[in-house]
């Protein structure tokens, strides 16, 4: 009954008392209620019967003439039409009739329609979790996150793998998009760190991985030998349906709601390197498992064991180094020790770097960079061509390569500064020596930071100056102490010559 104040268990309560041959006061006060309200209920004006339904209107339908003669049979022919394209339809063909008091009963009407007479939803069906069977991989992205590293924008992805059965994940922090290569290095590093294979493994379609029909077989043959080397079985979700991945879907949610709260802790977006960014996420990946520890000692008994070694997690190029001790590799110029010039050099690509190669010998390791989909990218290194730019330094100002020669902020300060104030051919030397120094005795953050000291008090610093603040060479000087010898020294040493040849 409308207007009532008192709940249907005072009301019950209150019936009890009385029943049991209390007075209509003390019934009362035992339920909590005032006598007027007693009263009420004695007279049967308050009871807990429901009250019976209203069947009749209390106003007029303002939808009654267009209802069920127009908007029922546009619903039926196109059920995904909005509440406000009919309402708009109602205003353009009715103009004045309808106003905006009407939209929310047209709401109410469209939506009662549709769970009675509308299509078909489509049924999600929760899956029985069984312990060992199923292990998912997928790649996400931290939105509305700008990480850096060392003050610059680090772009990537993170690629995150979970067994559905004890949620045990294992996080990647991956420096390119989706690949073949992100995909074998994550899965292999989250496998032998669980400890187990599990018998499935579903990834999304992979549609990122590749660019071309061809790709996309190469990449299929190489995922299929990946999952036989560790007898996972391979599944796919259909393309555009991310709801049959679900087991990984909502705890990426999760996942990057637990790093946002760790970096609000942290009180800064941004890290001193690749490794050390890698080290926080490994962190907050440690305390997610943590929680599951329990189910995962459950799972872990039902896990296949892993194979003797891992396999192939990097793509393999061969590269032949130019003349200017550079290679292009996936849109990307690197740069090589002049040694290696006209050499051709064996290279496993992995996701955040490259292991070069001369015969079976490991030579180098370069760190990866990535090229966007315009602008192609540059991994250079003045230490790589320094001794052959410091003999023709002339050569810096129009090379191809000069700004990815300077190594960082400072050094491009420093170049602005005296390519404005010394004359070309001394810069050019100015700028060629410091990076030699650098190079040499290993000085490079504390040499830069040296000269900006002086150039931010007036001054530049000689080449002579920085070479004996940072060579341990430079600053000895040797005194060499001569002795004049007597004239009769040299009539004997004469003498004894003409004895011995006479003799």
């Amino acid at each position: 009954m409308s207007g009532k104040r008192i709940t249907d268990q005072q009301i019950r309560l209150y019936m009890t008392e009385r029943k049991q041959g209390r007075t209509q006061i003390a019934a009362a006060a035992k339920a909590s209620i005032s006598e007027r309200t007693a009263r009420r209920i004695e007279t049967g004006q308050l009871t807990t019967e429901p009250a019976p339904k209203r069947h009749w209107r209390t106003r007029k339908d303002p939808l009654a003439d267009v209802w069920d003669c127009e908007l029922v049979p546009m619903l039926e022919d196109n059920p995904e039409l909005l509440p406000m394209t009919l309402f708009e339809y109602l205003c353009d063909n009715y103009p004045g009739q309808y106003d905006n008091s009407i939209l929310r009963t047209l709401q109410r009407r469209i939506k009662s329609w549709k769970a009675k007479h509308g299509p078909a939803k489509e049924v999600m069906f929760r899956q029985t979790k069984e312990p060992g069977r199923l292990g998912l991989s997928d790649f996400t992205q931290l939105k509305g996150i700008t990480i850096t590293l060392l003050g610059q924008v680090f772009c990537h992805l993170l690629y995150h793998y979970r067994l559905t059965f004890s949620g045990w994940c294992y996080v990647k922090v991956i420096c390119g998009g989706e690949s073949f290569t992100a995909l074998s290095t994550g899965l292999q590093n989250a496998l032998w760190r669980s400890g187990g294979v599990p018998l499935e493994h579903r990834t999304d379609s992979l549609s990122a991985a590749f660019n071309n029909l061809a790709e996309k077989e190469q990449l299929t043959e190489r995922y299929q030998d990946l999952c036989r080397h560790y007898h996972l079985k391979p599944t796919r979700n259909n393309p555009g349906q991310s709801h049959e991945n679900g087991a990984i879907e909502s705890p990426h949610g999760h996942l990057k709601r637990r790093i946002r709260q760790a970096l609000l802790l942290r009180g800064s977006y941004d890290f001193a390197s690749l490794e050390d960014y890698q080290g926080f996420i490994d962190g907050v990946v440690s305390k997610i498992n943590r929680q599951n520890r329990s189910r995962f000692e459950q799972e872990r008994p039902y896990l296949q064991p892993l194979p003797k070694r891992r396999t192939q997690d990097y793509a393999e190029h061969r590269v032949l180094i130019s003349r200017s001790s550079t290679f292009d590799l996936r849109r990307v110029t690197y740069t090589v020790p002049s040694r290696f010039i006209s050499e051709r050099l064996y290279v496993q690509l992995y996701d955040e770097r490259l292991e070069l190669f001369h015969g079976h010998e490991k030579v180098l390791v370069l760190p990866r960079a990535y090229a966007s989909k315009t602008q192609r990218a540059r991994q250079v290194d003045y230490r790589h061509v320094i001794d052959s730019l410091v003999k023709k330094p002339q050569a810096f100002r129009h090379s191809q390569l000069r700004d990815d020669l300077l190594p960082g902020p400072d050094y491009h300060r420093i170049w602005r500064h005296i390519d404005e104030t010394l004359p070309p051919h001394k810069a050019c030397r100015y700028i060629v020596r410091l990076l030699h120094l650098a190079a040499t005795e290993q000085c490079e953050s504390a040499l830069g930071r040296y000269v900006l000291k002086h150039i931010d008090r007036g001054e530049l610093p000689s080449e002579l100056q920085c070479r004996k603040h940072f060579s341990g060479d430079a600053t000895v000087v040797p005194l060499i102490v001569t002795k004049q010898h007597a004239l009769g020294d040299y009539d004997q040493l004469l003498n004894r010559s003409q004895e011995v040849h006479h003799g």
